[in-house]
Order: structure tokens, then C-alpha cells, then sequence
């Protein structure tokens, strides 16, 4: 989409695809203290544009702790590694949850550079998973 601005429908769109779910922490909107957004995956400043195909779900804190970033350090390899890209990347490649499925793992180094650049096991996030837990609604299905 060549235009400034995201339509309803293609908000809309995205979030359907996302299961109106954040595409990296999994905070469920019905559940999520902040209305869930469309971002962008490569942002407008690096040139991203308005296709769907650079559109993702994302809780503010998500999106927040992103920002413009695209890449981000592997705290294992120190080497700079590309973030999380929810349409070309599959989240099972790159993250696992934990045993008691409340934090989340990162797997290869996009998974480890994502979990500690979008701080995918903030405080909060823990918080709202071990309740969700508890009463059967986490993980998403």
C-alpha cells in the first residue's frame, strides 16, 4: 500500500491475522492492560513501507521497546543479529516457552537479540501470564 495511513480494514486485517494477539510477547488483547497496534516491522525511517507484509500486532510495550530497531545484539554471541519477523520468521524457530510456559526462551540468536530488546519477560508480562495461568488462558491457542 503506497498511502500515509493504515485503513480500518487493514487494522483490522492484522489483527485478525494476529488472533488479536501481540506477534512477540503473546499478550492477548482481551487481557492486555494497553490496546494492542499495527506497527512496522522494518520501520517507515528505514524505509519500511504500508504492505501487510510489514505490518505486525503489537502490545505497546512491544512496540515501545522496539521502536526503530531491526537488529539487536545476541547476548550470548555478542554479535548483532536481526529481530523477530513475524511474516518471515516462524516463532517456534527462534523461541520456546518455558517449562511452566510463562517466560519466553529465546532459541537462536534472533530469538535471544528479540527476547532481551523487546524485553519479552518484563515484569508485567510475567505477571499477566502466571495469572492467566492459573486460570487456563495462557498460553493462547
Amino acid at each position: 500500500m503506497s498511502n500515509s495511513a493504515l485503513t480500518p480494514a487493514q487494522r483490522a486485517a492484522v489483527r485478525a491475522r494476529a488472533h488479536n494477539c501481540c506477534e512477540y510477547c503473546f499478550a492477548q488483547a482481551q487481557y492486555c492492560p494497553d490496546p494492542l497496534s499495527v506497527e512496522h516491522i522494518v520501520p517507515q525511517s528505514s524505509g519500511g513501507n504500508y504492505d501487510d507484509s510489514n505490518l505486525a500486532c503489537s502490545c505497546h510495550g512491544c512496540n515501545g521497546h522496539k521502536y526503530t530497531a531491526t537488529s539487536a545484539v545476541d547476548p550470548v554471541t555478542e554479535q548483532d543479529a536481526p529481530l523477530f519477523h513475524p511474516r518471515n520468521d516462524v516463532w517456534s524457530e527462534h523461541f520456546a516457552w518455558s517449562n511452566d510456559f510463562i517466560e519466553i526462551i529465546g532459541t537462536s540468536a534472533t530469538g535471544r537479540a528479540t527476547v532481551d530488546r523487546l524485553r519479552l519477560n518484563r515484569d508485567s508480562l510475567i505477571n499477566l501470564r502466571t495469572l492467566l495461568r492459573e486460570f487456563g488462558r495462557h498460553p493462547p491457542t
